[in-house]
């Protein structure tokens, strides 16, 4: 049955409505009350190959040597332009780094290294000195999302709208507990030892980390990049 003329104008503006409101804004974050952040300023398209091959250069080619003689299983991703300034140029999908990780999506080559490493040599040894047990799961709020910082509607875009960061929320241990960055910052003794010496290892490995002392948005996790030289709060 055809639609009524007087219907038409309204369908299409219902149409118009639902575009808008699918529009992508990138990966949602975790906020206060440990819910999630939308993404605000930047928006994204669907994601776009770049033209150009990925871990073309030399220093791109080595890092993947790198993770590969760490003993790390990963999947190279393609280059894509996700538009907004979003992107994500010679990343990796971890599949394997010794201990599970929850959330990780595409991390740049170099987060990838490093946050390997991390776990390996700082998270694993300090749980055994602080805890004497294993941490069997590093958990997350993901990599990727197409953002500005704090997920605003104006200012620079986050390090996460290219796949240069990871928020990294607390750590499971083998016998159950889950060392959290909410609540065990601020928490017992062996907690905040354990919390503060992955905080200060982490910044001889990252280019920026930020920790709950930084600001309210960070109460809740590590967020550790690679840009800067060396920024830790």
């Amino acid at each position: 049955m055809p639609m009524p003329i007087f219907l038409q104008p309204r369908m299409l503006l219902t149409a118009a409505a639902a575009l808008a409101l699918s529009a992508c804004f990138g990966t949602p974050d975790a906020m206060k009350g440990g819910g999630t952040k939308r993404s605000g300023g930047a928006t994204a398209q669907r994601p776009q190959t770049t033209g150009a091959p990925s871990f073309t250069s030399a220093a791109a080619r080595q890092c993947a040597v790198d993770l590969r003689q760490a003993g790390v299983k990963f999947t190279p991703l393609p280059n894509e332009d996700h538009g907004g300034g979003c992107s994500s140029i010679d990343s990796v999908k971890l599949l394997d780094i010794g201990t599970p990780v929850t959330n990780l999506g595409p991390m740049t080559c170099p987060l990838a290294r490093n946050f390997a490493a991390w776990v390996e040599y700082a998270v694993r040894p300090a749980a055994r000195l602080y805890f004497r047990t294993e941490v069997v799961k590093v958990e997350t709020y993901g990599t990727y999302s197409c953002r500005n910082i704090y997920g605003g509607r104006s200012g620079r875009l986050s390090q996460h709208a290219t796949s240069n960061a990871v928020d990294v929320a607390g750590f499971v241990l083998a016998d159950g507990r889950r060392i959290m960055l909410d609540g065990g910052w601020h928490g017992d003794q062996s907690s905040q030892q354990f919390l503060r010496a992955l905080h200060k290892s982490a910044c001889r490995r990252f280019g920026t980390v930020l920790s709950p002392d930084y600001n309210a948005a960070h109460y809740n996790h590590f967020h550790l990049d690679m840009s800067g030289n060396g920024y830790c709060r």
